[in-house]
Formats: structure tokens, sequence, C-alpha cells
């Protein structure tokens, strides 16, 4: 436990305890306790690192145990779409973590493959990361490889870094997002970053920045939602990437003024346009739990058999659920 001293008035939270734990903790190990509820303040939990710290305020942390080395395998249900000695393709649900990290060491994809398929996953991603070449973001659905042997790994891992170039790799998404772009279709170039705001987010940030990375997105509209005659008040768009960077597709659609239904990182500001919608359609939008973005379509040549393989995903049902509910209020 840890009182401020004036001094540290006005301090970040994240910042004031790192030195101060210095150099037990690093300041990234206190943000991610502090993100986890691990901090309080007055006995009340704080998760926003940058909190202003007050003279007085009475710090505690509740260091959690040490996590297991290596993850271990959990039985938890895997939608396979396809499966042989190479590889496995599954059908992601929203709410799955890919692989154990901060705040996340069980309950993820890694541990249900550990389970599913024993010792024969690749071992090339390491302990954490076995078998895996891509990910999906926590909370987009979707369809997903993973590699069981080193050379389908290092296969798919190439496809994946070339982005489709020079191969015969696809992947499309579908996401639902707020109002409707002015073209049925268009492509967003613009570099990506960390954010100044907040690390573990994305931003657009200038070509010149050392850590900007070249992101491209093709996007085109499906389906315009809105009483005719007036401007659309949701629309569902496909996505295809031409990169591959966190957040891209997010980010992407947020910039040109249509965040992801859901985005509670990238679209808040949009949040009170479920307002236009009449009941029970309001209802069903202001609760949808997560980003509206799923990955529907991937194809990829098969690493051994040589032979292009596709696979497609239906709409899960709460994205269905979400278009329903805009069509009626419309």
């Amino acid at each position: 436990m840890l009182t401020a001293e004036e001094s540290a008035a006005g301090s970040r939270l994240d910042q004031w305890l790192a030195a101060a734990l210095a150099p037990e903790f690093s300041r990234s190990r206190v943000q991610a306790l502090i993100r986890e509820g691990a901090v309080t303040i007055a006995g009340e939990p704080v998760t926003e690192p940058k909190r202003k710290v007050a003279a007085g305020d009475v710090v505690a942390i509740a260091v959690p145990p040490p996590e297991p080395p290596e993850p271990e395998g959990e039985a938890i249900p895997l939608a396979i779409l396809y499966e042989d000695a190479d590889l496995v393709v599954i059908d992601k649900p929203a709410g799955l973590v890919v692989h154990p990290g901060a705040g996340n060491w069980s309950g993820t994809l890694v541990n249900a493959l550990i389970a599913h398929c024993g010792d024969t996953l690749s071992g090339i991603g390491g302990v954490r990361r076995p078998g895996i070449v891509h990910r999906l973001d926590k909370d987009t659905s979707g369809v997903m490889v993973v590699a069981k042997t080193d050379h389908a790994h290092r296969a798919l891992a190439a496809a994946f870094a070339d982005h489709g170039r020079t191969g015969d790799l696809e992947r499309a998404y579908v996401g639902i997002v707020w109002g409707a772009p002015p073209r049925p279709s268009g492509t967003v170039d613009v570099p990506l970053g960390r954010s100044s705001k907040d690390r573990t987010l994305r931003a657009v940030v200038s070509a010149q920045r050392a850590d900007a990375r070249h992101a491209v997105t093709h996007y085109k509209v499906l389906e315009r939602f809105g009483p005719d005659g007036m401007d659309p008040f949701a629309s569902l768009v496909e996505c295809r990437l031409e990169t591959g960077r966190t957040h891209q597709i997010r980010v992407h659609m947020a910039h040109i003024g249509h965040p992801l239904v859901g985005d509670r990182d990238y679209g808040r500001a949009f949040r009170s346009k479920a307002n236009r919608l009449a009941e029970p359609a309001r209802i069903i939008v202001e609760a949808f739990p997560r980003q509206a973005l799923h990955a529907c379509l991937l194809a990829f040549r098969h690493p051994t058999t040589h032979m292009v393989m596709r696979f497609e995903a239906p709409l899960p049902k709460d994205m269905d659920m979400l278009v329903a509910a805009f069509r009626r209020g419309a």
C-alpha cells in the first residue's frame, strides 16, 4: 500500500506507480495490473492508467499469483470447418482470445487447440502461440487456419506475410458500419501506428513516423439501411485486406467516418446514432456487445497438396440479429 505525497500530485497513476515500484515492476506491467482492476484508490478499483494522482491518495495493488509458464489444454468447443494432418480450419466465435497473454492466460483458442490436437501443433509459434499463423481480435468472429506441422506453419506464415500479392491467399470480412460510404466501393490507403492516447490502440499516422506501417483496405457496400430518400443510418460492407495490420479494418472505417457498430474503441462517438431507430431495433443495436466484424472468407493454397482451399463462414447469430434489427429500423 502506498500513499501519494504532494510531489506526486498531477502525475499519471501508471508513471507514479512504476517509479515507486521500480525495478520490480515495469510500467507496462503496472498498466496491465491497472486495466485488470488490481489497483485501487481508497478501496475503489481504478482501470485507467492515465488517471491523475492526488496528494494523499492511498493506493493498493493486489498482485495476482504467477501464471503457469505454459498454456494447458482446456475442453473448449471448437467449430471445425476442416482438418487434416497439416492444418485445422475453424470458425472462431466472438469473445474467444486467440492466444494467452496479459489478463487472458486461459480460456483461449490455444488452450482449446492443445486439448484438441495434443502434441501435433506446430511449435514454431512458441509455447504461447503454437500453430498460430494469423489472428483475429477477441471480439471478431470468423474463419482462421492453424498449422499442425512446422512445414505447414512456414508455408502459411509466408502466404500471410505476402498478403496474397504473389500467391493464392484471399481474405474477406463482413462488417456493419454506421452510415454508408458515398461510393459503392473504395479503397482506404493510409498508414497506421500506435495511438498517442492509448498504446494498446492504433491510429492513422503520418507516413514519416518511425512506427508507421503501410495499410490498405478495399471495401464494398453490400446493403444500406435507412428510409428511402434519406441518408442511410448504417450499412453492411465487405472489406478485403491488402495488408494485415492490427485493428486495420476498424481504424480505416472509422477514419473515413463509418466506424463499426459496437466498436467501443474506435466508434464510441457514434453510439448515439442508435437513437434514430424505433424500438425494439434501437434496444438490440444499443446492446450489441462487440465490433460488428466477421471474417467470412479465407482461401489459401494447401502447403502439402498445393490445392487452393476456400472456406466460408456465414454471419454468426448476433450479427444476423443486428442486420435484421437495422432492416426493421429502416
